[in-house]
């Protein structure tokens, strides 16, 4: 007799908690992967024209530049753009072959634009560090790319290795948008990840 109403407390308990009441791994991985700054895509400015030597030659338009997407031709600075040498940026024949599915055709016609090229996939859940309604959480995840310029930029292979803050809240628990005590939030962690070993 005395069994049975231990497991009728007991379930009267269970019944009371909600899924989000308890941190588990698969918990994390939901909450971590449906956040707005985990969900949002990579996005590349393009720009065309004269840029100055502090724009190029960045890491992703020596890329596009190798594919023969882009050509730069050395330029005179116009007033108002330095330091010197300045650059004349273009996409090739085959670069606008590249975009053009991808922008729309007001976008087609601005010297510079912004297209999706990745998008984050979460791999692994590698720990969760509890302390009272706290947690850090560190995980892995990769890049998705979502097209061809994605996938000369991005490689699916690299692992990033982030760690997250989560709060208890009397609904559960969620992920820590920005920076507090107990952790760092979803946006510092996504930017300060280092590719894992």
């Amino acid at each position: 007799m005395r069994r049975k109403s231990i497991s009728l407390v007991a379930l009267l308990i269970c019944i009371s908690c909600s899924p989000r009441d308890f941190l588990s791994r698969r918990l994390a991985a939901d909450l971590i992967s449906a956040s707005p700054a985990f969900k949002a895509p990579q996005q590349l400015l393009v720009q065309t024209g004269i840029v100055s030597s502090k724009e190029y030659p960045s890491p992703e338009f020596l890329v596009l530049q190798h594919r023969g997407w882009l050509t730069a031709t050395n330029a005179t600075c116009p007033a108002g753009i330095a330091p010197p040498p300045c650059w004349d940026l273009a996409l090739t024949p085959s670069g606008v072959d590249a975009v053009r599915s991808l922008l729309s055709s007001d976008d087609a016609i601005k010297p510079s634009f912004t297209i999706p090229v990745a998008r984050r996939e979460l791999a692994d859940i590698t720990g969760i560090s509890k302390q009272a309604n706290a947690a850090d959480v560190e995980f892995t995840w990769h890049w998705i790319p979502l097209n061809e310029i994605g996938a000369a930029l991005y490689s699916s292979d690299v692992r990033y290795q982030s760690s997250v803050g989560f709060r208890d809240f009397d609904d559960g628990w969620r992920v820590v948008t920005s920076s507090t005590r107990s952790g760092q939030g979803i946006d510092e962690a996504l930017k300060n990840a280092a590719p894992s070993s």
